[in-house]
């Protein structure tokens, strides 16, 4: 790789695993999350944010099993500024070879007054105390002020001044609400550069959230006015409306060095492959107009771009497919294709599967060939999007379900329930309903559907269906996809899918103010 003068290098901070799972129905478990973290790794992340280790037993042992892992990344824990907080991520990240503690409190008057219930004095006590007792753990000390952009900027000055010299070396300025606009962000960034006078000492860092839409510009315009850390997530996955995303900061910076003329360290052509393993693990799928990763961001259906595309691509793409791991296959797969063949076909497409789940997955691909004359490359990501996502507490057997107008409407369903086979008939107000219904009579359960949505994979009435499910209980909601040539089969797995899901969320237990 390249090397980047330290000047014009911006370091990129991936909070995926963190600020990414707090995402409605985004829970990982700890094998998804160690994919993520290594190809993070791969692909030149230079700090991996792997959780919040105080959250729960899940998250602390995530973060400590990431970092006896990743050897080139930093490894990251975020601490909120109390003692048990920061000493528990000082805990959790022993085993890693590069190490932070990311720790914050949140500055503005309406979140230290509401939220907080503390006064200014002691915010900025509790800044000091806990940079301090982070630094007595590790070198490298990232400290945030929760809602920086809403804080008052004599405070926000004075409270970084003081994490500075407490020995933080990161100091990051979070849109923790996506309140803040470019031109505003460029000045409370250039403000804090000329006003701190210790600001030399630390690197500026900026976290946006997309609650306007506006997470990556002004991610872009923090750098233009100094920062040299943007914080951000594959896809733009992240709580509410989501964070700046990874690959549009990334492409932005590598596409116009003109105007912005920093740059990362980061393997763009890895992108579109990790793009795909992270909607796959949460379930997120990515909207086909998505920019750098969606369906659509290099296709072009208007016949004035096609002939300028023809004629020369730079005419309508500012970037090449291949320059984000987008590349075209000429591998067609259907019924005779062998499992070499296959295995192939899902490294190209950004898969890399044990032998157990390209089996799982062969096998099926080898039903849907049998099915369909042709076999498209949507058909086998929305086979391999269920496979990987399958929790062995319940899976799906075999439905038969009767339809029709004159009813009644009726599933029989089969479950494997911790290794036990189950079977149960079921009636309900259509199929949908009766299959739901039986699987409630497999595992009685008290969680509420609160979306169910079917789209087709591809074109024709062959067609993929793939259907998500969202399901709620106490609070906390999951999503859960399924697919298959059958829509109800499909509606069966996406159903058990988030049942699953919720399963390990009923584990999680996570504190207040996770926010930063």
């Amino acid at each position: 790789m390249t090397s980047i003068p330290e000047s014009e290098r911006v370091i990129i901070f991936d909070t995926t695993l963190r600020d990414g799972e707090q995402s409605p129905g985004a829970s990982m478990n700890l094998e998804e999350k160690m994919r993520i973290a290594l190809m993070l790794e791969a692909m030149g992340v230079d700090v991996i944010e792997a959780g919040f280790p105080i959250a729960s037993n899940g998250d602390f042992e995530a973060v400590n099993e990431i970092a006896k892992v990743v050897k080139d990344s930093i490894v990251c824990g975020l601490a909120r500024a109390g003692a048990k907080d920061v000493d528990r991520a000082a805990e959790a990240l022993r085993p890693a070879a590069r190490k932070r503690i990311h720790t914050f409190i949140a500055t503005s008057a309406l979140h230290m007054k509401f939220k907080l219930q503390m006064t200014p004095e002691e915010v900025h006590q509790a800044v000091q105390d806990s940079v301090t007792r982070a630094r007595n753990h590790v070198d490298d000390v990232e400290w945030s002020c929760e809602d920086g952009t809403r804080s008052e900027r004599d405070f926000l000055c004075r409270v970084i001044e003081t994490a500075i010299k407490a020995g933080a070396t990161t100091i990051n300025v979070p849109d923790t609400v996506g309140y803040t606009i470019p031109s505003e962000y460029t000045s409370l960034i250039e403000e804090i550069r000329n006003r701190v006078p210790n600001i030399d000492k630390a690197r500026i860092s900026v976290h946006c959230h997309n609650d306007l839409g506006l997470a990556v510009a002004n991610s872009l315009a923090g750098v233009a006015a100094g920062a040299r850390q943007v914080e951000c997530t594959i896809n733009g996955l992240g709580e509410r409306a989501g964070n700046a995303a990874l690959e549009e900061i990334v492409m932005a910076l590598r596409t116009r060095r003109d105007v912005i003329p920093y740059a990362t360290n980061i393997r763009t052509e890895n992108i579109t492959k990790i793009s795909r393993l992270v909607s796959t693990i949460t379930g997120f799928a990515v909207q086909p107009n998505k920019a750098i990763v969606g369906a659509n961001a290099f296709a072009h259906e208007a016949g004035i771009h096609q002939d300028g595309m023809l004629k020369n691509a730079q005419t309508y793409e500012i970037m090449t497919p291949e320059s984000v791991g987008l590349t075209e296959s000429n591998l067609v797969l259907g019924k005779h294709s062998g499992r070499h063949a296959f295995r192939k076909k899902l490294n190209e497409l950004g898969f890399e599967l044990g032998d157990n789940a390209v089996q799982d997955v062969f096998r099926r691909f080898k039903d849907l060939a049998d099915k369909k004359k042709e076999v498209f490359d949507e058909d086998i990501i929305a086979l391999v999007d269920d496979e990987v996502r399958t929790n062995d507490q319940i899976r799906f057997v075999a439905l038969q379900v009767v339809a029709g107008s004159r009813g009644p409407q009726t599933a029989d369903l089969e479950l494997e329930i911790d290794g036990v086979v189950k079977s149960t008939h079921a009636t309900g107000d259509g199929p949908v309903d009766a299959t739901f219904n039986a699987i409630k009579a497999l595992f009685p359960h008290t969680a509420n559907l609160q979306l169910y949505q079917v789209h087709a994979v591809t074109k024709g009435t062959d067609a993929q269906a793939e259907v998500t499910v969202r399901l709620e209980e106490n609070g906390k909601s999951v999503n859960g996809q399924g697919a298959d040539t059958d829509t109800l089969v499909a509606s069966a797995r996406a159903y058990i899918n988030a049942l699953n899901k919720l399963l390990v969320k009923r584990q999680k237990t996570a504190p207040a103010a996770m926010s930063a």
